[in-house]
């Protein structure tokens, strides 16, 4: 600016004491308050409008210094930047302490330390470390798409929140000044157009019984003296699919260990798979085991002379079950649903834990094999977790597992 530069001396400012705006040139000016506060500022003209931007207070910022900060203003007047926006670029924050902040933002929100956990959980490293180091800025939808591919067809509830989340935290990031244009994570006109549809999505395809009415739906089913209402329960107990607990022998049940295997050939992921057997499991399996007549826990009928072929119960008993029932909202495969809602809604319990519960395959093919040898006793308090409360008992607040 014209007018010269360097008009001002320490002298000069130590004696300012009344409100007064002092230039020292070239845009860098220095405001003294009523009270005697001096904090400088650099001044400069865009499109016709005068901006200004704070460089710090006199003298926790010299009078040498504020000069220093005014010469990198000008060079990014210079060539075109805005100053402010440029500091608000090195002020902004990953996606990771971005995070943080929002979840801080909303702790008188969410008094309860259950949701506080989940949205740690599914904003964190377990699901969202392609985006946590970026700058909340830089993150496209193909971020958020990468995030979500993995999930989306194998976990869909969770997939679906994590949606939600993400976009949450991105406009809380946009309110912040720390991007702008639109959400990535949005739904509508975006990731509806670029991610599959969750044709094995176990809610909407297979219907789920809602968790809050299993314990009246279980005091129902015990009542039933049919294998088939035991095979129900055992089902939902294990929180297994249909297809294993008709098809479970013997063979493979270990009373005394309270472990069932199920043989690589019966598994999705054609890898052997044990399962421990909650309190109330055993309870079912204990009585049929002393007057055991087949190979299979939920042995078919044998029908006309002669030595009949041994058969497991047909693959629709629980379906018919049910309908007798007169149950309209849920199939047997839904009760997976059914668990993982109540487990997510209801517990602290971790994620990969709950996952294993399911069978699903967490972490690389290391962290698999690990944790499914290492698991059991962490998940057989989950399954007695979950057999407590779906038999009404009254349990003491469930907390995460650590080790």
């Amino acid at each position: 600016m014209a007018g010269g530069a360097n008009l001002l001396t320490d002298t000069k400012i130590k004696g300012a004491k009344e409100r007064a705006r002092l230039r020292d040139g070239e845009g860098l000016w220095l405001n003294v308050s009523n009270a005697g506060n001096k904090t400088w500022v650099y001044r400069w003209a865009r499109g016709g409008k005068a901006r200004e931007i704070g460089l710090g207070s006199y003298p926790a910022v010299s009078l040498s210094n504020a000069r220093d900060l005014a010469i990198e203003c000008r060079a990014m007047v210079a060539n075109g930047l805005d100053p402010k926006s440029e500091r608000n670029k090195q002020a902004e924050p990953t996606f990771k302490e971005c995070v943080a902040k929002f979840l801080e933002a909303r702790e008188s929100e969410w008094s309860n330390a259950k949701h506080r956990h989940q949205w740690r959980q599914t904003l964190g490293s377990a699901y969202c470390s392609h985006i946590e180091n970026m700058r909340v800025s830089q993150i496209t939808t193909n971020d958020v798409i990468a995030v979500l591919r993995e999930p989306w067809q194998s976990r869909p509830e969770t997939a679906s929140r994590l949606r939600g989340r993400i976009e949450r935290v991105l406009a809380f990031a946009k309110v912040k000044g720390w991007r702008d244009g639109d959400n990535p994570a949005t739904w509508r006109g975006n990731l509806k157009e670029a991610l599959p549809s969750q044709r094995n999505r176990e809610r909407g395809h297979f219907k789920a019984l809602p968790y809050k009415d299993m314990p009246s739906f279980m005091e129902t089913l015990k009542q039933r003296p049919a294998d088939a209402a035991r095979a129900l329960e055992l089902l939902i107990y294990t929180v297994g699919r249909p297809k294993n607990v008709l098809e479970a022998r013997w063979a493979d049940i270990d009373l005394e260990n309270k472990l069932w295997t199920i043989p690589a050939p019966d598994t999705k992921t054609k890898k052997e798979y044990l399962v421990p057997l909650s309190n109330a499991a055993i309870a079912i399996l204990q009585p049929m085991h002393e007057v055991r007549h087949s190979a299979y826990v939920f042995a078919g009928q044998r029908r006309g002379k002669g030595v009949q072929k041994d058969k497991h119960l047909s693959s629709m008993v629980m379906e018919l079950l049910l309908k007798r029932m007169e149950i309209t909202n849920a199939t047997p495969h839904g009760f997976r649903s059914s668990f993982r809602d109540w487990s997510g809604d209801q517990t602290n319990f971790d994620r990969e834990t709950l996952e294993l519960c399911l069978a699903h395959s967490v972490g690389n093919k290391t962290e698999q094999a690990y944790r499914r040898s290492s698991a059991i006793e962490k998940r057989r308090i989950v399954l007695n977790a979950w057999a407590d409360y779906c038999n009404g008992l009254e349990t003491q607040k469930v907390v995460q597992l650590h080790g």
